[in-house]
């Protein structure tokens, strides 16, 4: 019998995570899985469970939370040799890796995605000595977004995110970025640079329309210290997905990419809080299998 192992945080999409267990038991248990329950009761829990899953040969990892507890389950892949296959259930507040999949946001439904038979083989980040599912952020408003507390996530959802950005916009502070990029180098003053796998971020699903999941490459954004009037039309380019044609943004695809600064930067990975610069990022191509829904 193939074993199956559900990861789940418990505090997850307004404390309803546990309800589901059952039922994610019951839809692998009739695809022939002997099923393993983990829960987090702490950081890093979800990475220890996942290495375990790698040491012990399982079949299938399914995250069941936000894309803090993905990040984590994702992390104990690094470096292991054997890979079980993924299935994500998004109960989170951006939920970007699972939209890029189009895997249901409606967790009952992307329970029942579990005994698709169709699998996605998809690009991984490096960050580090670190992996990411999704986007790493660098700059003073992706520092305050990890401070986003989990009441605020729960009862804003993704406007908790836009509450927190919308202060910093008040009084954005620029930091001097050093971007070097297979070969060349950008540098000047950022409000913000983002390093993305897939479309959507933040809950955006159309940020970068020509992103694949499975194109071996970062997009990179470096947003320049805006004015006001400038923010606004700039977020009328991320809702019709010209950012990167925004005449205040430089864009630029590649395999690998490090960044610095003389200053103190912070960073944000998978929408929690990430290493203070310098960084160096990489795309592991087609790395992991994650199921997806049924082609009709």
């Amino acid at each position: 019998m193939r074993q199956a192992m559900i990861i789940i945080n418990p505090s997850s999409g307004k404390e309803e995570a546990s309800q589901y267990v059952r039922y994610a038991t019951r839809v692998l248990s009739d695809k022939d899985y002997s099923v393993t329950i983990k829960e987090t009761a702490k950081e890093l829990d979800a990475t220890r469970y996942s290495i375990a899953a790698c040491e012990e040969g399982y079949d299938l990892v399914v995250s069941i939370g936000g894309d803090g507890t993905l990040h984590e389950t994702i992390n104990g892949l690094i470096d292991q040799e054997h890979h079980p296959k993924l299935g994500v259930v998004p109960l989170g507040t951006a939920n970007d890796f699972a939209r890029a999949l189009q895997i249901p946001l409606n967790p009952e439904i992307a329970i029942q995605t579990l005994a698709s038979s169709n699998l996605k083989t998809v690009d991984i980040g490096r960050l580090n000595d670190r992996l990411f599912g999704n986007v790493v952020a660098v700059g003073s408003i992706a520092g305050a977004l990890s401070s986003v507390s989990s009441e605020d996530k729960t009862k804003l959802g993704s406007l908790a995110y836009l509450k927190e950005g919308l202060k910093q916009l008040t009084s954005p502070t620029a930091h001097p970025l050093i971007i070097h990029h297979d070969g060349q180098m950008w540098q000047g003053d950022s409000l913000l640079f983002l390093a993305v796998l897939t479309n959507s971020v933040g809950g955006f699903e159309n940020l970068i329309p020509d992103a694949a999941v499975d194109d071996g490459l970062l997009h990179c954004f470096i947003i320049l210290d805006l004015s006001i009037f400038n923010t606004i039309t700039a977020s009328i380019s991320l809702l019709l997905g010209t950012l990167k044609d925004h005449k205040d943004v430089v864009y630029f695809t590649a395999h690998n990419v490090s960044v610095s600064s003389p200053e103190t930067v912070r960073t944000n990975v998978d929408g929690e809080e990430g290493p203070t610069l310098p960084i160096t990022l990489s795309v592991l191509p087609r790395h992991i299998q994650v199921i997806v829904p049924e082609v009709d």
